[in-house]
């Protein structure tokens, strides 16, 4: 790792002013916004949520980023959404809009050229338009079907040019949109889960403990009958630092864990004579197959425990899980 190269105390002082006044510039763009979350966004959600087709989001430049980000995050909390730029669209890609769409455009000016000239033809198709403009009494907010106002007093940059507070306050309305859509349909973790089956989110909202538990012959299994010492053979054969004391049906009766072989040396007790039920936790704790992997993680952080029996309807034993599974399976 390369050395930090060295400011002097004025240097320092001058960029943590700079950085500091950015941010307070933007964070007050954002809240001027809230006055904005009107009945045209209102208008704007109903035009979505009754939207047959896709939301195809459309801009230039960094409004273009800003609608591309804004278009990723619809998709993916149920509201079907892409991006189209505006400038191929005038090529071939306006053939990607269909009766059923909704449009929302994104210009800071409100006078893009590239939007201006497919207006008309979203126009043809039906299409609602839907703006998001810095100026809302520019031809593309007029031409709107919906015009929705991000201006913002100031850019951040000092020179008031480079896009800055303006596409912060584009990108929150996004978000906006985006998360009140999310609340009307309904939109559940499950369904979050879903569109991101690859990251740990995926594994934490959609797996269950019936893709990772520990079934048949790999339970740690022995009877209420058994000696200590049988106990202690059957969890090292078995490797997860517990095993399951059960009755014939296969109903639960207890559990033994290295915690409970703790508590019981602690008490000097002679465990060359000791049988199970001397040393069990009896009942105890447990889960069933059809629940998430994350509530199994979320019940062992809560009580302190490393290990679940889990049952069925009838209480019967169907497996085991224990937190090396979860952190195996990427949901810890």
């Amino acid at each position: 790792m390369m050395p930090s190269p060295a400011a002097s105390s004025e240097e320092a002082a001058g960029l943590q002013a700079l950085g500091l006044a950015v941010i307070r510039n933007e964070a007050a763009a954002i809240e001027a916004l809230a006055a904005r979350v009107d009945a045209a966004f209102v208008d704007a959600c109903t035009f979505m949520l009754t939207c047959a087709g896709r939301i195809v989001v459309i801009g230039m430049g960094k409004s273009g980023h800003i609608g591309g980000k804004i278009a990723a995050t619809l998709a993916s909390t149920g509201s079907p959404a892409f991006f189209v730029h505006p400038g191929e669209a005038s090529h071939g890609d306006l053939g990607m809009i269909t009766p059923g769409d909704v449009v929302l455009a994104l210009s800071n000016s409100g006078e893009t050229a590239e939007i201006l000239t497919i207006v008309p033809m979203i126009k043809r198709l039906g299409v609602p338009l839907i703006s998001m403009s810095g100026n809302p009494r520019s031809t593309l907010a007029r031409e709107a079907d919906v015009s929705l106002d991000v201006s913002v007093a100031q850019e951040a940059c000092p020179l008031n040019l480079a896009p800055t507070s303006s596409t912060t306050a584009a990108l929150v309305m996004g978000d906006a949109l985006a998360i009140a859509l999310l609340e009307a349909r309904g939109f559940t973790e499950e369904d979050f889960a879903r569109s991101h089956p690859g990251g740990s989110l995926g594994r934490r909202l959609l797996l269950h403990i019936a893709d990772i538990m520990h079934c048949d012959d790999a339970i740690p299994r022995v009877s209420e009958d058994a000696s200590l010492r049988d106990a202690l053979m059957e969890m090292t054969r078995k490797g997860l630092g517990m095993t399951v004391v059960a009755d014939d049906a296969d109903r639960l009766i207890g559990v033994f864990t290295d915690g409970d072989l703790r508590r019981t040396l602690d008490h000097d007790m002679d465990i060359r004579h000791l049988s199970i039920a001397d040393a069990m936790t009896r009942g105890g704790l447990t889960a069933t197959a059809d629940m998430l992997a994350a509530e199994a993680l979320q019940i062992m952080e809560q009580k302190k425990i490393n290990a679940l029996p889990i049952v069925d309807a009838q209480q019967r034993l169907v497996g085991v899980i224990n937190m090396h599974d979860l952190l195996r399976a990427g949901v810890v």
